[in-house]
């Protein structure tokens, strides 16, 4: 009788949600009415010692235990990142220069990438680091250039979504104890069986939010500052005209002339005589049948 009312109970787990258990229907046969469904057990009740608050991130239950926000006082998850344009003398160098002080304020750089050449060369950088010293890095960024053309920053609470996977993963880790303790008494394959298979899909469920948890923790850890570099524009004269870019003008309109040139070539080369061919053999065709009409 034991060994049937635990496999029912196992079956009403897995097939019914928690906040509305339905008793499972019995097998064909003579059996006896099943046990009614076991009481759910509550997530356990999260608590924090009273201010100041412990270092670390937590969540605050009142006195009905339902769960509230982080006060003021505590600390906030907070997701920072940071846009900034900066014109500079020397691209490749001023890149350098930004990885230096990533690593100064104990941060690292996620990628970077240069492109062009010459006075057209222009870059970007992609930098993390510590969320207390962001103000640091964007003042150490700002001295780095000649002129900030742009900087504009973003931050994002995400307390909530992180107070709320502590709750489901409370909640989860409960539901794992209920299906290891019904395992220890379970004796029939069949009931092992079902029950590693709901164990299976609770643990993957533990997994995915420890996952999101991990990395809301890194991303409000580290902040994430963005830099695009370009190179420092040339001084044009009051009236807007300038002998050098007229000159550089000049030159790229002649090298664009000489491009479409060698492509029409190439593309008469490649046609005339196939297209000639084909004039050639409609002309013989014609003067044949003019002949033949004589």
């Amino acid at each position: 009788m034991k060994k049937l009312i635990l496999v029912l109970a196992l079956v009403g787990l897995l097939l019914v949600p928690v906040a509305c258990a339905k008793a499972p229907t019995p097998s064909p046969g003579p059996v006896p009415a099943p046990a009614p469904m076991p009481t759910p057990y509550p997530a356990p009740k999260i608590t924090i010692a009273p201010e100041p608050a412990p270092p670390g991130r937590g969540v605050i239950v009142d006195q009905a235990g339902g769960m509230v926000m982080p006060s003021v006082a505590q600390d906030r998850l907070i997701v920072r990142t940071g846009d900034m344009l900066l014109e500079v003398n020397d691209v490749v160098k001023a890149r350098d220069e930004v990885a230096g002080v990533a690593e100064r304020l104990e941060g690292y750089v996620v990628s970077s990438q240069i492109f062009g050449e010459g006075e057209e060369r222009r870059g970007w950088i992609s930098i993390r680091v510590p969320n207390e010293r962001f103000e640091t890095a964007l003042a150490e960024m700002r001295k780095l250039a000649t002129r900030v053309k742009s900087e504009s920053t973003s931050s994002q609470d995400v307390t909530e979504e992180y107070v709320d996977l502590q709750a489901r993963l409370k909640n989860a880790e409960a539901t794992e104890a209920q299906y290891l303790a019904i395992l220890g008494k379970a004796e029939k394959v069949e009931e092992l069986l079902m029950i590693y298979d709901a164990l299976s899909r609770v643990r993957a469920e533990i997994e995915q939010i420890k996952g999101r948890m991990q990395y809301l923790e890194r991303t409000t850890a580290l902040s994430q500052i963005t830099v695009s570099l370009e190179p420092v524009t040339t001084a044009r004269p009051l009236g807007g005209w300038s002998a050098t870019e007229t000159f550089k003008s000049a030159v790229r309109g002649i090298t664009v002339l000489g491009q479409w040139l060698v492509t029409v070539a190439i593309w008469v080369g490649i046609f005339v005589p196939i297209w000639g061919s084909l004039l050639g053999f409609i002309l013989w065709r014609l003067r044949r049948r003019k002949a033949a009409a004589l």
